[in-house]
């Protein structure tokens, strides 16, 4: 198996929906298994998410799940998910599904170092940064 690294989001109950809605955007085969499913206990936290992922056609990775009962959840304090490249049609159609019902803290436009860049904190509260390398705009 190859080694990879992809982010690990947790969710305080909307794992399943927050997990729909990146599907939506980055398309791809998204796998989700309730506590219940893993053997857990009838209650009300049994269809929560206990692990789900999302793999994508370009090769994104994106694992989440509920957090069980009793922990704390503090949602975007400490990362960003970041995507970059050169394909600027795709990363503004990202952009715009992401950052719809979201919050943008930088515009999507032309930088100072030549790159389009944009951050925003889409609907479940996950911050995301956008690169287009080297575009005119």
């Amino acid at each position: 198996m190859t080694t990879r690294l992809n982010p690990y989001l947790s969710f305080d109950g909307d794992a399943r929906q927050a997990m729909e809605f990146y599907e939506e955007v980055f398309g791809g085969t998204l796998t989700l298994n309730t506590y219940a499913s893993f053997g857990g206990s009838p209650g009300p936290d049994a269809d929560k998410i206990m692990h789900g992922m999302l793999e994508t056609p370009d090769g994104f990775t994106l694992m989440a799940s509920d957090l069980p009962p009793g922990m704390d959840h503090t949602p975007g304090s400490a990362f960003s998910i970041s995507l970059s490249g050169d394909d600027a049609e795709r990363l503004r159609h990202w952009w715009t599904k992401l950052s719809a019902g979201g919050t943008v803290a930088v515009p999507l436009e032309k930088q100072m170092w030549g790159d389009v860049f944009g951050m925003c904190t889409d609907r479940f509260g996950v911050p995301w940064m956008v690169d287009i390398a080297g575009t005119e705009d």
